[in-house]
């Protein structure tokens, strides 16, 4: 499948990072200098960039590649950026960029996917790193899906960066549900695959990365993908996600490495990051039902209704433990659970 990678990288863990988009010439080389020699292994930047809606900042284009190489000289480290169509790949690797990256939206369509590979086999450039970013949905057989297309295109140095998944639910904090299990899934089908991952894009607002990054490393993913701008609140996409250099290299500094860490407490680490995400659901889950039972109060108090109604308590009771038992939970453990549900909910009804 893809058991013989050969490392994009020696270092554990790899940290690439840079800007969202390259802007300009001075914003590219002035945050390259800045994170030279602080701990970043591979600087990247955006030079095509995909945007939902037309007329966004849809990045320089090839403009952009000579600034990359500028970088490329002055810091010393090898330079990465985003393709998503077979002209991208040419202009990239005639431009001398170094490691290629597929972004959610291209992984999440197997005939782009096809069409890059093809793209990389056909310019005879099958030396070149290619990271693939997990697709939108949450679906780890179409990310492995673009993996294995390339794979079989020739291409031998590849990584998948981890970036959460696209969500609806209300309340969440994060741009991009983590969903750890789906990577974890990935990590064990592939042992070979380096897995990075991208706290930016899953967070979705600049406090929240340093958390995610460090729970990226006690779960033992292999590195970081961070975006970083000079002046974060004035770049031209992504601005809320992404942090100063400075701050950056801040949070290098302070991040824990486990790196003897035995299999074992690894195991530990995912698992209890399994349950993380699950309570967070269950708050999220606890916070959308209490807004619909402030709504069900205001339409009591308007129709002058009584705001306990046994019969439907006792319902309720009833099909929850129902359900309990056809899950493998145990009845009275869930009984007790939404008797403590519905005396909130009563208290909230009653505000």
């Amino acid at each position: 499948m893809l058991d013989d990678l050969v490392p994009i990288s020696a270092h554990h863990p790899l940290i690439i990072a840079g800007p969202c988009s390259a802007e300009s010439e001075d914003q590219v080389l002035g945050c390259a200098r800045q994170l030279a020699g602080g701990g970043v292994h591979i600087f990247r930047a955006g030079v095509w960039k995909p945007r939902t809606h037309p007329g966004g900042f849809e990045g320089m284009g090839a403009t952009a590649l000579p600034w990359m190489q500028q970088a490329k000289a002055c810091s010393g480290m090898p330079v990465a950026t985003e393709v998503a169509t077979p002209e991208h790949v040419v202009a990239a690797l005639d431009g001398g960029i170094d490691v290629l990256w597929l972004g959610a939206r291209t992984t999440a369509n197997p005939f782009a996917v096809q069409q890059v590979a093809d793209s990389i086999a056909a310019h005879r450039r099958t030396d070149v790193a290619v990271l693939v970013k997990n697709p939108v949905a949450p679906d780890v057989e179409l990310w492995l899906g673009a993996l294995q297309r390339l794979h079989r295109a020739g291409v031998r140095r590849l990584a998948a960066v981890h970036r959460g998944f696209a969500t609806t639910a209300c309340g969440s904090i994060y741009r991009n549900d983590p969903q750890w299990q789906i990577p974890i899934e990935l990590k064990r089908r592939c042992p070979a695959l380096p897995v990075l991952v991208d706290p930016s894009h899953m967070a979705g607002r600049r406090h929240l990365v340093p958390e995610l990054a460090q729970q990226a490393l006690d779960m033992g993913f292999d590195g970081l993908m961070v975006e970083c701008h000079p002046d974060p609140d004035r770049a031209l996409s992504d601005a809320a996600q992404q942090i100063t250099p400075h701050a950056l290299l801040a949070l290098l500094n302070r991040l824990t490495v486990r790196t003897a860490t035995s299999s074992g407490e690894q195991q530990l680490a995912l698992l209890r990051s399994l349950i993380d995400q699950c309570d967070d659901d269950l708050l999220q889950a606890l916070s959308r039902r209490m807004q619909v039972v402030r709504q069900i109060g205001q339409l009591k108090r308007e129709a002058a209704m009584p705001i306990v109604q046994t019969h439907r308590y006792d319902q309720v009771l009833l099909h929850r433990m129902a359900r309990a038992e056809a899950l493998g939970l145990p009845p009275e453990f869930v009984r007790q659970i939404f008797q403590l549900v519905h005396q909130e909910a009563v208290a909230q009804q009653l505000h």
